[in-house]
């Protein structure tokens, strides 16, 4: 059952990954030389393979709004069949308004090509005929917040810590277990509301870093455990924000009414105030209070003490720059395989669709 959750619950989130440099209104025809040299690059590679345009318009009945999954800024993700592989999948379309020229999408194919892990969505091939699209492996049981908030399927507890535990396994590797950094720099569960899951260092500075990527986490997190989005205007004066209002409550020692009713009571109480706890400090507003996301699974599975939360929320700090910025300083204009203003060895992501069972 714990393998079945691990897998299904799976964890879908999508980990796109973008260079910063775009050249505005590149599009995949324009450089007929670079997409040979590409198709090149990516055929070399074992793992994911090139479709071409025709069959991923057959496979997703046209881009038909039926067929639709999500949609970002990046443009929609479909869902699609492919004959020869005798398996659904899930085909992102990047549009035009994302920007994204060739040489980025590049990028994004060759690193997500070699990130390996059972909470990582599988890439399974690309195309760049006519539009910039990555096909990925599909997850049947549909989106997270599918199940929490519109009750697809309900969701008990165990389920539930798996999942944190999942995501937070997920993002430990992108973050340091793989040779290079991969900053996801936009983990949330649905598209309406995106600004309650952005870190205040990041709004103010517009840099996504380590510690950005962890309070996002934390929100999405805390979601789990309450059953309720972000930024919920229905729940009124005083509980629109939800950290704000689960914060509250621990400062009155109630956090444990944050909980989602659905649930009736039937949780592990120690595991859920663990949970509230490790999240609400992922999500803290001072990003140098934040916990490391190796500390955060530390403290999920009980192996380090929790914080001394302080009982009422703290401002948010913007004097100084996050750790993990300050520690990948350097200009890498002339680094190998690309840049970021992040840092060297330092990737992000773009946008995020739903996140996928």
């Amino acid at each position: 059952m714990g393998c079945c959750l691990g897998r299904c619950f799976g964890f879908g989130l999508v980990w796109f990954i973008l260079w910063k440099k775009r050249d505005a209104g590149e599009s995949s025809d324009e450089n007929p030389i670079l997409n040979e040299l590409i198709d090149e690059e990516f055929e070399k590679r074992v793992g994911p393979r090139k479709f071409s345009y025709s069959e991923l318009v057959c496979a997703t009945s046209n881009f038909g709004e039926g067929e639709k999954l999500g949609a970002g800024g990046f443009g929609g993700v479909y869902k699609g069949f492919l004959p020869d592989l005798k398996s659904f999948v899930a085909v992102k379309r990047i549009s035009m308004e994302s920007k994204q020229g060739l040489k980025e999408y590049a990028s994004e194919v060759k690193i997500i090509s070699q990130l390996r892990h059972r909470h990582l969505v599988k890439l399974i091939g690309w195309c760049h005929e006519r539009k910039f699209i990555l096909v990925y492996e599909f997850m049947p049981n549909g989106s997270l917040d599918a199940h929490l908030f519109k009750e697809q399927r309900f969701l008990t507890w165990d389920a539930r810590y798996k999942i944190a535990l999942g995501l937070a396994s997920g993002l430990l590797y992108l973050h340091e277990g793989w040779e290079q950094c991969v900053l996801h720099k936009d983990i949330k569960l649905t598209l309406a509301g995106t600004m309650g899951y952005m870190a205040p260092d990041y709004l103010n500075t517009g840099k996504a870093s380590k510690e950005s990527d962890v309070y996002s986490l934390g929100v999405v997190a805390l979601e789990i455990a309450c059953g309720r989005k972000a930024i919920d205007p229905k729940f009124g004066t005083g509980k629109i924000n939800m950290v704000e209002w689960i914060w509250e409550l621990h400062g009155e020692g109630r956090a444990i009414e944050a909980v989602d009713p659905k649930l009736c009571g039937d949780f592990d109480e120690e595991q859920m105030e663990c949970l509230i706890i490790v999240w609400l400090w992922c999500a803290h507003p001072d990003y140098n209070i934040r916990p490391s996301i190796q500390q955060a699974i530390q403290m999920l599975n009980f192996e380090i003490p929790l914080p001394p939360l302080p009982s009422k929320m703290p401002a948010a700090t913007y004097f100084t720059v996050p750790k993990s910025l300050s520690m990948l300083s350097r200009d890498t204009s002339g680094s190998q395989g690309g840049q970021t203003g992040y840092g060297h060895n330092t990737y992000t992501s773009h946008d995020c669709a739903n996140a996928w069972f």
